[in-house]
């Protein structure tokens, strides 16, 4: 145990596995619950709705830009400084996020708070990997991911109470106890690394070019809705930049004598199809959850907070299969576990395109808890299996481009489906218009009913043909998120499943016992 502890630089086991979930959770809530705030900030900041949304964008785009940088860093630094400066900077930044009193403050400090929590979800995963003995690791997958899963889940329900019951800078003021937690908690519990790597310089064109690639692609996602996409010169030529720098850090990379992420992590068929499936399950999860809120606020009526409370039985279901993953998987086949999990989700995602209006909560808990848990049991056995056979020399630089790709297909997810649901509600909504005229008996029979006579009339009828064009809108979505999630099941069967020396279980178990 001792020699084990020196390795991965573990005091004790236990404490730390609470302070990284206490660091991933506090960076993945950031990812949620600014959103029901911003309507209360952009009053108080005297700033307009294309103006607050750029809160979001600054702390989106900072953070995708600094994760890949991750490995570098705790070269440069080692592990244990540079999580205690990110976790630091995260608590201060917070406070100065609440405290701002305008929008260029505000942007300022979201963009540094985005630059410090960067590294938390990374190197979290990384100490946990390290911390764990191989059989072990499926278990410290199932912690690194409650935080990660449920932070986005459980976002917009604390921030509408908070937001409601106190103000918006109490979304912001919240990290103060989580973070100084944390900081103590890495200050006393976690050791520095015996093995830490050697310095190298940093590739500076490939970080350039691939920070310019993802900060494009991120802006791109991030305003294209609101600015009608490519109409706009703006996503034109964030899209062309986008191009631009993914391509010159593709050709550098494969040129370079030492590229800014080592391609050795490629040569890993497993974690390449670890990072594959990660991007499809951050396209399923977030943009998921990102069209039931306004389906039930917008279609139900339903407020912010009974909103979020309907929707937090999917954290259950997800909490409830992470544990049971990390068990299983000691056993199971992680393929099967995998496929297990896609087709859980694909299931619950059919159950959802028989949505209405008028749906029960009963069936909303139903299907949330069933596709939470689906989601929970393909995040800890990929998790697992992504980083089994990846070098521990490799595992920093893994995790930040692994949760990289997560965030990258959240983005994709999201605005896919916020594009794809205003395209298909006026679709459906035209089509449904040509069908409303007094010539069609349902009509005539209901017409005394909705006053279709008098103004009044004709507008509740109008905003009724609206509602239902949404709801069909958002089966669709619906649908489509249930094929994507059918689709990547045959990725599935690419996993190779770690094989492991005679004796080298038992003798894992066995240092884990002394």
């Amino acid at each position: 145990m001792a020699g084990d502890a020196a390795t991965s630089g573990v005091i004790n086991r236990g404490m730390v596995t609470a302070t990284v979930m206490l660091a991933t959770l506090m960076q993945a809530l950031d990812t949620t619950i600014a959103n029901v705030a911003l309507p209360y900030m952009q009053g108080s900041l005297s700033a307009t709705s294309d103006q607050i949304n750029w809160v979001l964008t600054s702390y989106i785009v900072a953070a995708a830009i600094i994760t890949p940088a991750t490995g570098w860093l705790e070269a440069r630094f080692g592990r244990k400084p540079l999580f205690l400066t990110a976790v630091i900077g995260f608590i201060v930044t917070s406070m100065l996020c609440g405290a701002a009193v305008s929008l260029a403050q505000m942007v300022v400090f979201r963009l540094l708070q985005g630059i410090f929590g960067a590294p938390l979800v990374p190197l979290s995963q990384s100490v946990l990997l390290d911390a764990y003995p191989r059989e072990q690791q499926g278990q410290a997958m199932a912690v690194f991911g409650l935080g990660v899963m449920l932070g986005p889940i459980l976002g917009p329900t604390l921030g509408g109470w908070l937001t409601d019951s106190y103000s918006w800078r109490w979304v912001f003021y919240v990290n103060l106890p989580l973070g100084v937690l944390c900081a103590f908690g890495i200050f006393l519990f976690l050791g520095r690394r015996a093995d830490r790597p050697l310095t190298r310089r940093l590739d500076w064109l490939g970080f350039a070019s691939l920070s310019l690639g993802i900060g494009a692609l991120q802006l791109l996602l991030d305003r294209g809705e609101r600015l009608d996409w490519f109409a706009s010169r703006e996503i034109q030529l964030e899209a062309a930049l986008c191009v631009l720098g993914f391509y010159l850090f593709t050709v550098h990379s494969l040129t370079a004598s030492d590229p800014f992420i080592d391609l050795a992590l490629f040569s890993d068929r497993n974690y390449v199809i670890g990072i594959m499936l990660i991007f499809i399950v951050g396209v399923v999860l977030l943009a998921t959850l990102s069209l039931l809120t306004p389906y039930l606020e917008r279609l139900m009526n339903y407020p912010v907070l009974t909103a979020g409370l309907v929707l937090a039985p999917r954290g259950v279901g997800t909490m409830a299969a992470m544990l049971l993953a990390g068990q299983l998987i000691r056993f199971v086949d992680a393929r099967l576990l995998i496929a297990t999990g896609l087709g859980i989700t694909a299931f619950s995602l059919y159950l959802m395109t028989g949505f209405t209006p008028d749906v029960s909560q009963g069936t909303l808990v139903r299907t949330g808890l069933l596709q939470g848990f689906g989601i929970g049991f393909v995040f800890v056995t990929l998790g697992t299996v992504a980083f089994g056979t990846l070098p521990p020399a490799l595992r920093t630089q893994g995790t930040g481009l692994f949760n990289l790709m997560r965030n990258i297909g959240a983005s994709i997810g999201i605005s896919m489906m916020g594009y794809l649901l205003v395209r298909n509600s006026a679709v459906t909504q035209a089509g449904l218009v040509e069908h409303v005229t007094v010539y069609r008996q349902v009509i005539r029979d209901h017409a005394q009913q909705l006053g279709v006579a008098t103004v009044h009339g004709r507008a509740a009828l109008a905003q009724l043909v609206t509602a239902q064009a949404e709801a069909v809108a958002f089966i669709d979505n619906f649908k489509l998120m249930m094929f994507v999630s059918l689709l990547a099941i045959p990725l599935v069967l690419l996993v190779q499943r770690p094989r492991r020396p005679p004796g080298k279980e038992r003798q894992a178990g066995t240092l884990a016992e002394a």
